[in-house]
């Protein structure tokens, strides 16, 4: 089984540049999208040309803003949104497919915005998320995706100095909220299979960053240890294909 991820910055945006040939390209039995930007019913008209997946939505109150999705070519046990909290459940940030042996989770986490002004919630953002999924893990084994709006270590930022503590992303508030969770018992999977790889899954627009492989790891998949040392056989950045300031990530399970 493969699973992808991929932050479309717009999902009736980026099925007018060639998303049919990425998903053949990526091969997914489960795509998890975010940002979406856009209600329910639209994120499905925009998705009725892809055949043979079912299609689960979570948009947010605000129209064209947010937004996550899931496409599976199994049905799940069972799909259900938010993290059940009303101050995090306005911006249809979180969708989770139940499985027989594991929760998937994906995740659009909030960015904390120019000047960090909303910086402040999103360290509350964090600790909620994060006991969301331990609820999960008791329960059985997760595995979370998406964006997570945050480069962990200087690995995963191609200019560390120059953005830390100033740039949304690279603060130390938000590292700490990623070293919570991998203290919690969740292991970042690229890295465990990459360790020293320089890669990254998103750039900024401006300057020719993707041109220049300026960029920044932000995109994860991050799973219950067990389930990562156990069924999780491989973990990519798909930096070849374009479509959005994102490239998809993904794992292949046993």
């Amino acid at each position: 089984m493969r699973i992808a991820s991929w932050n479309v910055n717009g999902i009736r945006a980026v099925m007018k540049k060639d998303f049919a040939q990425s998903l053949h390209t990526l091969d997914a039995d489960i795509l998890c999208l975010q940002e979406t930007k856009a209600q329910d019913d639209q994120v499905v008209t925009a998705l009725e040309g892809v055949e043979g997946y079912h299609v689960h939505s979570n948009s947010a109150e605000r129209k064209g803003y947010s937004g996550v999705a899931i496409l599976t070519r199994r049905a799940p046990i069972r799909v259900f949104p938010d993290i059940g909290l009303p101050e995090h459940d306005a911006e249809g940030r979180v969708l989770t497919a139940e499985f027989a042996d594991f929760y998937l989770v994906t995740v659009y986490t909030p960015n904390s915005g120019n000047e960090l002004v909303r910086l402040p919630y999103r360290e509350t953002w964090d600790r909620a998320f994060l006991d969301f999924v331990q609820g999960l893990q008791r329960e059985k084994p997760v595995l979370m995706c998406g964006d997570f709006n945050v480069a962990h270590r200087d690995i995963d930022i191609a200019r560390p100095k120059p953005n830390y503590n100033k740039s949304a992303g690279y603060t130390q508030k938000e590292i700490d909220g990623m070293d919570s969770i991998v203290a919690a018992g969740f292991v970042d999977t690229f890295r465990h299979f990459h360790p020293d790889t320089v890669k990254y899954s998103w750039w900024s627009y401006r300057a020719g960053a993707r041109a220049k492989n300026v960029g920044w790891r932000i995109d994860y998949f991050l799973g219950s240890r067990a389930l990562v040392e156990e069924r999780v056989k491989a973990a990519e950045i798909w930096n070849d294909i374009h479509g959005s300031d994102h490239c998809p990530v993904s794992v292949d399970l046993a």
